[in-house]
């Protein structure tokens, strides 16, 4: 499996520094949240990280070479991208939306078995299935945010990128698509995800980058990373830490 790592990444825009020296090595099977207050830098490390920012010095590498210098085709099919203002501008099936996400595959609509496999196992893993043949025009919100996660996932990428893709959907649906990542990890991909909300972070993360102005406040696994001192520093706010019955860890903000 593939290696993606930032090294050394700096990116200022519109004259302010966004991202200041940031390097961390993803691993492959395993789910990576970037973490950090609003203007930390974690939508834009992502977008480095896809290709789709070029960095003032440093850069984003996958096994070594510059995500800037692949072959178009073959780095969508290594990285996959769920972007946070993804939309769709033309009424088509949520089945065909989907199917989008084989092209960097075959370069064209193709219906091959096994083009038809992914789609499937695409449309059951965000449960959209129900949906295959509904127009992305009369989705709910939430329904889209799933539809367009289905179109990632059936490009069946080395890496899934994605930015907020819990944005919009209720909390049985969170947690659905939660299990559907871990599962993509478990399979051997490298996921990254930016999120907001801490208590899910700690639910899903098996290593945290946290960030802060641009820079690395800490970076490694979850159970080091999210602890209330490095969490004070990265937010400013206090947080209480625990355990559910259940056994998942909880993040809850009590005080500045």
């Amino acid at each position: 499996m593939s290696v993606l790592a930032a090294d050394r990444i700096a990116l200022t825009l519109g004259g302010n520094i966004v991202l200041d020296d940031v390097s961390f090595a993803f691993r492959p099977g395993r789910v990576t949240t970037l973490l950090g207050a609003n203007g930390a830098g974690k939508s834009s490390l992502l977008a480095c990280l896809a290709a789709l920012r070029v960095p003032e010095r440093g850069a984003a590498t996958l096994d070594g070479a510059d995500v800037q210098t692949l072959e178009r085709r073959a780095r969508a099919r290594a990285i996959g991208l769920l972007p946070q203002a993804a939309d769709v501008h033309w009424d088509i099936d949520v089945a065909t939306l989907v199917g989008l996400g084989r092209l960097p595959h075959s370069g064209r609509w193709s219906t091959t078995d096994a083009d038809r496999a992914a789609v499937a196992r695409a449309l059951a893993a965000t449960d959209m299935t129900a949906l295959a043949a509904r127009g992305v025009e009369r989705l709910s919100g939430g329904e889209r945010s799933r539809a367009l996660l289905a179109r990632v996932l059936a490009g069946e990428p080395d890496w899934l990128l994605a930015d907020e893709p819990l944005a919009s959907l209720d909390p049985a649906h969170q947690l659905d698509v939660l299990a559907r990542l871990r599962d993509v990890a478990a399979q051997g991909s490298g996921v990254i995800l930016v999120l907001h909300d801490l208590h899910l972070a700690a639910r899903v993360a098996d290593d945290v980058v946290l960030l802060r102005g641009g820079r690395v406040v800490a970076a490694g696994a979850a159970a080091d990373v999210l602890t209330a001192p490095l969490i004070a520093e990265a937010y400013g706010v206090e947080v209480e830490i625990g355990r559910t019955p259940a056994g998942h860890r909880f993040i809850l903000p009590v005080g500045r």
